[in-house]
């Protein structure tokens, strides 16, 4: 990872991303959005694949389809498996909500 003058982090690395935006996310998130969640996935995770979405800028399937396909990625977010691809447009439009998320 470099920093640049601005203190910017970046890196060209999917799996970095996403550990430092679960780390955050996990920081500044509340696990669950309701006490009556399923509980299959949490916000911070939610919101890390999210943010990989962006880094890929791939649509929620897309992004999806690379969960399934790498597991470094899903082991970077503690999934056990990869989350259906409505379950992140849902969550999109709770953090955006909340104010957590900034529409692109």
């Amino acid at each position: 990872m470099k920093t640049s003058q601005n203190k910017r982090i970046m890196t060209q690395s999917p799996v970095a991303l996403a550990q430092m935006a679960l780390k955050v996310a996990q920081e500044g998130i509340e696990t669950y959005s309701s006490h009556f969640s399923r509980k299959d996935f949490t916000q911070p995770q939610l919101f890390a694949i999210l943010v990989l979405k962006q880094f890929f800028g791939a649509d929620y399937r897309g992004v999806i389809q690379y969960l399934h396909d790498f597991s470094d990625l899903r082991q970077a977010l503690q999934l056990k498996r990869a989350p259906h691809y409505s379950t992140l447009c849902y969550a999109e439009k709770r953090l955006l909500k909340k104010g957590l998320l900034k529409a692109c």
